[in-house]
């Protein structure tokens, strides 16, 4: 039977290959998006895999979109991706208490309202997987970035908790810290950042979306069934 994989924050970015890789291994695939619905219908059209628009910083929200997923998939989900995020830069001492909120909610709170809906139906199946995409910048801090420096490293921390929780009902839950990734985002940077930012990466260059989809790959898997509470570095070497 194929399993049913969701992916939130699905339809762009890293979120996008990830949806792609699991479709083209075999999952049934639902994509979440939220407010970029012209990009989600292409990405539709494109892929043929659904995509289902809540706001994932939202509980009640939540609860919607997953219980719309379950229905016109016709099971429960399998595979949790817990990917969804956005950034709010700024230096603390000018840091706007709404920059701060819209962050954590998005990038943290989330993190728990998708898993508690989800993980109830896991562990009565005796069987799921939740991968949780993190950041370098939540292992090592960021300057300008202290409120999603710190959703990513609490990401890591509810993570290596959940799996100690779940582990005796057949449910892995790792994480992904991905470097920097060749994306829109860093595609507007100036050369000249770029190039600083590449001196300190061991590989000499950014990671490709794919190779972030590749680590979900293989935590999805059985492959990695004897793995849990990790976070999977996928950064070309860069550490603190």
């Amino acid at each position: 039977m194929q399993k049913i994989a969701l992916v939130t924050g699905g339809t762009r970015g890293i979120g996008s290959g990830i949806s792609r890789a699991l479709m083209t291994e075999g999952y049934i695939v639902a994509a979440n998006y939220n407010s970029d619905k012209r990009t989600a219908e292409e990405f539709h059209k494109e892929t043929g895999i659904p995509v289902f628009s809540w706001d994932v910083s939202n509980y009640d929200s939540c609860k919607k979109g997953i219980e719309q997923v379950c229905s016109e998939l016709n099971g429960t989900i399998d595979i949790l991706v817990n990917n969804a995020g956005i950034t709010r830069d700024s230096m603390l001492h000018k840091m706007e208490v709404s920059f701060w909120d819209k962050v954590i909610n998005t990038n943290l709170n989330s993190i728990f309202y998708m898993t508690r809906l989800i993980i109830p139906s896991m562990r009565e199946k005796g069987f799921g997987r939740v991968i949780n995409i993190s950041s370098i910048n939540g292992v090592k801090g960021q300057i300008g970035q202290t409120n999603y420096s710190a959703a990513k490293a609490g990401i890591i921390g509810f993570t290596k908790s959940l799996a100690l929780e779940s582990a005796n009902k057949g449910i892995t839950v790792n994480a992904i810290a991905p470097g920097y990734i060749s994306t829109d985002m860093t595609e507007v940077m100036r050369d000249d950042i770029k190039a600083q930012i590449i001196e300190n990466i061991p590989l000499r260059r950014f990671g490709y979306i794919e190779e972030i989809a590749n680590a979900v790959l293989f935590l999805a898997s059985e492959k990695s069934s004897f793995i849990t509470g990790i976070t999977l570095n996928v950064n070309g070497g860069q550490y603190l």
